[in-house]
Parts: structure tokens; sequence; C-alpha cells
């Protein structure tokens, strides 16, 4: 016998399906610029946003992860920069960040609220913060 998985269980609605869409295609493209030019871009975002709690930014990172092959997996950049963009189309903002760790060196981005990383596996909590972007 079979076994039918319920897809329907992660899928957002179609509402939050647009927005998650939007804010992964804003992220492809926000991910090319250059780190003093994300920052500035991000910083004029989060301009007039309420901070991000911890369930807003983690039912977004679930909705990008939902919408997006990309996201879901190794790039963490888009990732979190989405799950950025569609907190602050709810109004909010969490504090996005990039970091790197060594040995052996590797880099990441992430977002956290509440003063935690959104969804982030154990071995997260060894990058070095080097740019944040926090609610205004």
């Amino acid at each position: 016998m079979s076994q039918i998985l319920d897809t329907t269980a992660t899928r957002p609605p179609l509402r939050r399906r647009i927005a998650a869409r939007t804010a992964v295609g804003a992220a492809r493209l926000l991910a090319h610029l250059p780190p003093k030019r994300l920052q500035a871009v991000l910083r004029a975002a989060r301009r007039g946003a309420a901070p991000a709690d911890y369930a807003t930014a983690l039912q977004a990172r679930q909705d990008v992860t939902a919408v997006s092959v990309l996201c879901s997996g190794r790039y963490c950049l888009q990732r979190s920069l989405a799950t950025a963009l569609l907190c602050r189309f709810g109004g909010t903002w969490p504090t996005w960040c990039t970091g790197v760790r060594t040995p052996p060196f590797a880099a990441h981005a992430w977002v956290e609220a509440e003063g935690h990383r959104v969804d982030e596996p154990e071995d997260a909590s060894t990058y070095r913060t080097l740019l944040a972007v926090p609610p205004p």
C-alpha cells in the first residue's frame, strides 16, 4: 500500500505564497549587491517597521522555503533576505545578519528575532556576526 504525502500542510495560502514569491524574487536581486550597498538598501527597507517577534519571523522563513527550492537549500543569503523582506511586507523587521566561522572557513546569513536565531541548526551558533541590520 502506498502512502500519500500531504503537501497542503506546508503550502502557505495563496496570499502568503504570492508575497513569499515576491520576496524571493527581490532577494535574488539583492543578493548580487556588494555588502555596503546591501546594508544601505536593507536599512532603508526597515524604516518604519516594528521589531519582528520570533513567531512572525519563523512563519516568514517557512513561507519562503515552501515556495523556493533554492531558499530551502544552501542559498542562505537569499533565504535570509527573503525572510526579512517578507517580514517587512507585514510591517515588521527581524535582525538580518551575516557572518563567518573558522576553521574551516564558512560564511552564513540568517535572521534573528527576540534575540534568537530563527530556525537555524545547532552549529549556526559558531558563526561570528560581521554585518547586521537590526530593527530601527
